[in-house]
């Protein structure tokens, strides 16, 4: 029988009263008890020390037709504020919002080309977006960076298009922000934005196809990593043996066949020019150009053997795919789910991620609630924030 002392227990009946809180409120003091099984004197001392720590807050009466109306209780999301980046290839996104994902600011600068570029980048656009006065009792509660690479430890240990390798980034940044830094893999940070978010499945797979191809793995509701941090680099894996040069140092790995790079390239190349732009690629596909034809089919062929190797390695409820492709040319994800032919291949459906590369900024903002407040659940609506990254 697992035991604790009374501190420990507390400290666990604290936990589930502000997830509660979170997640479903407003709520009242009694509907608490019901919901946790815990006695009203219980749930109203948990619930004192919450308010005196600024974290829940009563925000009038329930409307009810019989007796005393119940007072009901919100989380107190204007006690801080945090910051998620999205370090992309090209451009840094960043977020700041309150501590439940709303009153948001946004801001985009281009990805300088040095390490140090990118972190007096990030110092600056960060310290601009925070707010001139603050009154907040906690301030700034923590930083999460989606990072398009692999990371350990807090960590980049190995990133393709960008060289952050051995570079202390998440210490620089505490040493200048002094709050808690998290750096984590994109495609990560997407599955969890996308688990807490929008779709509330214990078991997903997203598959982020952009310059890479990267693989967000929750599994009963866990995210899975691996041991070093490298589970999920799905663009890695090899479908052609002696195939293209992958920065990697390997040979015909997936994304140097079907990431957008790829084929972009690949369409220029059968263009006669230097590069084009996806832009151009969908508007030459929509007046029906021939060329432009072949690479969506080729993305839909070996899309459809990705997502085959992964529903068979994984077996998730649900398959979702952040995709210019897909995004632009709705049609594409039913073409390759329709693809899926063998009898081994058993799912719920496959999606278009609605939340697009935002899901990156609302993973990181999951990442910094759960770690600030204590909790394991939690559940959010991202309308507010999609609609500004819109």
């Amino acid at each position: 029988m697992i035991t604790g002392s009374k501190e420990l227990i507390r400290d666990i009946n604290s936990t589930l009263v502000l997830e509660t809180i979170i997640n479903q409120g407003p709520i009242s003091r009694a509907n608490i008890s019901k919901i946790l099984g815990l006695t009203k004197a219980t749930i109203s001392a948990i619930v004192a020390d919450l308010i005196n720590n600024n974290l829940v807050e009563e925000i009038g009466c329930d409307n009810t037709d019989f007796g005393r109306k119940p007072i009901l209780l919100s989380f107190q999301r204007k006690a801080g504020y945090m910051v998620s980046v999205d370090l992309g290839v090209d451009t840094i996104s960043v977020m700041l919002t309150d501590l439940q994902g709303e009153n948001c600011r946004l801001k985009q600068i281009k990805t300088p080309k040095s390490n140090d570029g990118i972190l007096e980048a990030l110092i600056r656009v960060i310290d601009s977006s925070k707010p001139e006065k603050d009154s907040t009792p906690y301030g700034l509660v923590g930083i999460s960076l989606g990072i398009h690479g692999v990371v350990h430890d807090n960590m980049v240990s190995f990133a393709p298009y960008y060289n952050l390798q051995n570079y202390d980034l998440a210490g620089r940044l505490n040493e200048y922000f002094h709050t808690p830094i998290y750096l984590e893999n994109e495609a990560n940070l997407s599955v969890l934005g996308e688990k807490t978010f929008m779709h509330d499945y214990p078991n997903i797979a997203y598959i982020s196809v952009h310059s890479g191809i990267g693989l967000g793995i929750l599994i009963n509701n866990e995210l899975y990593t691996g041991y070093n941090g490298r589970a999920g680099e799905f663009g890695h894996t090899i479908i052609e043996i002696d195939g293209r040069e992958c920065p990697c140092g390997n040979h015909g790995c997936l994304e140097q066949y079907v990431s957008e790079r790829a084929l972009l390239k690949e369409f220029a190349v059968k263009k006669g020019k230097e590069n084009v732009t996806f832009d151009s690629l969908v508007a030459s596909y929509e007046a029906g150009d021939g060329d432009a034809n072949q690479i969506i089919e080729l993305f839909v062929k070996l899309m459809g053997i990705c997502i085959n190797n992964v529903l068979n390695a994984y077996n998730p409820d649900i398959i979702i795919i952040n995709s210019s492709f897909t995004i632009f040319i709705p049609e594409l994800t039913k073409r390759i789910e329709a693809s899926l032919s063998s009898r081994m291949n058993s799912f719920i459906r496959i999606e278009s991620s609605a939340l697009q590369d935002s899901s990156i900024l609302l993973g990181g903002i999951c990442i910094v609630i759960k770690n600030f407040l204590g909790i394991n659940t939690l559940n959010l609506s991202g309308k507010e924030i999609f609609e500004k990254i819109q």
